[in-house]
């Protein structure tokens, strides 16, 4: 038995004496390190408390910050091993074994595996068992869950859940699993021995195990990724390097078996294959969670083969684009991380804005990952436990959503033994407003795959604040492009890396979202070309982003799945020109209802720098609690003015209620007089800090908030900041 060195306290070697560090020359630290410059997202009082505000010495890596170091020499007792095999015993060092010559045992008693079968039994040899029945002509032992053995004769002083030491003196086997094994008490008197048999069967791989083996007792062993207490048995989902299955154990009904095993954990799993619901599920006989060199070298095998297995198949762009080929690195990882959290057996929870463009991000990558799940999983709801997709009002992640989908997450966690989530955010997640949120998630240690186009900040060495606490981060503006790459082509083309056989029924998807987004890019425009293969010409592609914003209006909180396809042409078709022509009509006529109360309100003047400002009181002008919303609404009434004065005119469109203002440009303003609604809106927080201004979108398009009794001063300070380009 090997024991800790006491002479060296399991370090292998002595201290001897101490020496001058020479790496820091006993100074004890190696630099100085700015440590503002490695902390995000912590108010200003925290760093004067803590002293983040200052440079922090940096301790020496090779002292540890001790200024000198030990001058060692092998410990000669255990020769350097720092552990000695000791007998159980009298402590005497041995070189092998578990007892010294002096003190060996030579009575051995056997426990069986609750796996083995009359055919691990050894006549003469003796075994621990358990009472199991008592009748007048003998006793009932059990010697494993399938095996036990009779003791003949009249046995007073023993009831049932006794422990009981026996010897097999015959063994019978019977035709039809009739064995018979003879039982008499053991005659060993004094110390014994307890050496645990294991079944010994070669272990199987989950993705070799068929129909075939039905009936058939096989050892598989892999990683606990789900523990689904039901009102029978529990059931634990089991995956390998090849494959995913369930073994289901049971004791009592509804009662959690083998409480001790955990997710995460590596176990050995022996049971029987049988089918349930149309799967292979095996009936366990028993589940060992492993430790050690065992438990090690299955969690390597298993993560390589993940690893292996989540790297994209293709990473081949759909169109041709130095922007996207640049970020095509990026997507590969978005593509792997999501990919490998499906292999794990994690869910993927998906967050997007819930526009035209964002709900395309999202159903690209919702018909990606799904199909894929259910390849994997042996549950027919697999994809319900595994998959969440859920919109947000905002361009940004809120505190509501990440308060949702955390609590739901830990939820799961306890209620189904679930892993947490991967969080995958889309046409969301870039910018600043939505630190607090990923720092939340953060906490629980979730990953988290950002795919965004929204202006995300200073960019500085391909960085931005966000990526301090995102994992994967695609965003244009990372490698020199713009917001006119909608997230919807991105997401699409993540898509096509995660699961590349839904390419052909999901390529006309960006070319909605580019035309939902009003992008007016080279890409934008290859998309809306390829649209064309798919039988839609950009007439089309308008329609149905206009019905994805209406029926998104009214779903509000809800994904839509289901309908979301009907409407974007995924599935039958007849239904979704039946739709697409119910939905546009109808949301053609609330928007004209909208305009024709909002337009003979317009304050429009043109200012000296030549800009066409426009502004409308939508608390006062605009229906409320219908379609458009004031967003849309702003949208509407700045398209009629550029319909009006032309596309290439420098034309701002600012709706405004009690405490928000929604504003849209014309790409003109931008490349005419570099306006960027982001920089305003800092600028405007900066000068009237007790508006408590926030906000923000893309360069030409977005929205701020304040505090109602400050709406004049903040909305008069905009009106000067637009008179203001040029100057």
């Amino acid at each position: 038995m090997n024991k800790i060195c006491l002479e060296c306290k399991g370090k292998g070697h002595k201290v001897i004496s101490y020496k001058i560090c020479e790496a820091c020359h006993g100074s004890c630290f190696k630099d100085q390190v700015d440590v503002k410059k490695h902390v995000k997202g912590i108010s200003s009082g925290a760093m004067e408390r803590f002293d983040l505000n200052e440079e922090q010495e940096v301790p020496c890596g090779v002292c540890k910050g001790k200024g000198e170091i030990e001058v060692t020499e092998k410990c000669v007792v255990c020769e350097g091993k720092g552990e000695m095999n000791q007998c159980k015993k009298c402590g005497k060092k041995i070189e092998s074994g578990d007892y010294c010559k002096d003190c060996e045992v030579q009575n051995k008693v056997y426990i069986l595996h609750p796996a083995c079968d009359i055919n691990d039994l050894e006549r003469g040899a003796d075994y621990k068992g358990k009472v199991t029945r008592v009748e007048d002509w003998g006793i009932f032992v059990s010697l494993s869950k399938k095996l036990f053995g009779l003791l003949r004769g009249r046995m007073l002083g023993y009831d049932v859940g006794d422990d009981l030491l026996v010897k097999v003196i015959d063994i019978k086997k019977g035709k039809g699993g009739k064995d018979e094994v003879d039982l008499v008490k053991s005659n060993i008197k004094g110390e014994y021995e307890l050496v645990k048999l294991r079944k010994n069967i070669a272990r199987s791989l989950i993705g070799e195990i068929t129909t075939n083996y039905v009936k058939r007792t096989v050892r598989i062993v892999g990683e606990v990724i789900q523990i689904q207490q039901t009102s029978g048995p529990t059931i634990f989902t089991i995956s390998d390097e090849t494959s995913t299955t369930w073994a289901a154990a049971f004791d009592e009904p509804g009662i959690r078996v083998y409480p001790h095993i955990s997710i995460g954990n590596i176990v050995e799993v022996l049971g029987e294959v049988n089918i349930h619901s149309g799967k292979i599920q095996i009936e366990s006989e028993s589940i060992e969670k492993l430790h050690g060199k065992e438990s090690i070298d299955a969690r390597r095998l298993i993560d390589e083969a993940i690893d292996k297995k989540a790297e994209p198949e293709t990473t081949e762009l759909m169109i041709e684009s130095e922007v996207l080929n640049k970020l095509q690195e990026r997507m590969r990882l978005a593509a792997k991380a999501i990919r490998r959290a499906i292999f794990d057996g994690r869910s993927v929870l998906v967050r997007h804005h819930a526009d035209a463009d964002g709900i395309c991000a999202g159903v690209a990558i919702e018909k990606a990952v799904v199909p894929l799940i259910r390849d994997i999983n042996p549950g027919s709801d697999a994809e319900w436990h595994f998959f969440k997709r859920a919109p947000s009002k905002a361009p940004f992640y809120e505190i509501e959503d990440v308060v949702k989908d955390l609590s739901f997450a830990l939820e799961d966690r306890e209620r189904h033994g679930q892993k947490l989530p991967l969080i995958v955010l889309l046409d969301n997640g870039s910018t600043e407003e939505d630190v607090l949120a990923l720092i939340k998630a953060k906490i629980y240690d979730i990953e988290i795959v950002v795919i965004d186009h929204h202006y995300p900040g200073e960019v500085v060495d391909e960085r931005v604040v966000v990526d301090d606490y995102v994992d994967v981060h695609v965003n244009p503006y990372l490698v020199g492009g713009n917001s006119e790459i909608t997230a919807g082509a991105l997401a699409f083309e993540v898509a096509k890396m995660i699961n590349p056989e839904v390419k052909e029924q999901l390529m006309h998807l960006p070319g909605i979202a580019a035309v939902g987004d009003h992008a007016s890019s080279d890409e934008a425009q290859k998309y809306i070309e390829i649209s064309d293969f798919k039988g839609y010409d950009r007439e089309d592609l308008e329609k149905i982003a206009t019905c994805v914003d209406f029926e998104a209006f009214y779903l509000r909180f809800m994904n839509g799945r289901g309908i979301m396809d009907t409407i974007l042409g995924i599935g039958n078709r007849d239904k979704h020109s039946k739709l697409i022509e119910a939905l546009y009509k109808e949301s053609q006529k609330r928007v004209k209802n909208q305009l024709r109360a909002a337009l003979p309100n317009l304050k429009t003047q043109k200012l000296p720098n030549g800009v066409i400002f426009n502004v409308l009181d939508v608390e006062k002008f605009a229906f409320k609690f219908t379609y458009p919303a004031p967003g849309k609404t702003t949208g509407y009434v700045h398209d009629t003015m550029v319909k009006k004065y032309g596309e290439e005119t420098p034309i701002v469109t600012l709706s405004y209620g009690p405490d928000f203002g929604v504003i849209r440009a014309t790409d003109a303003v931008n490349e005419m007089f570099g306006f960027n609604l982001n920089t305003i809106i800092i600028k405007l927080d900066g000068e009237i800090p007790e508006a408590g201004i926030d906000g923000g979108g893309h360069e030409c398009a977005g929205s701020l908030k304040f505090v109602e009794g400050l709406s004049k001063k903040v909305l008069g300070t905009f009106a000067e900041e637009i008179a203001m380009l040029g100057k």
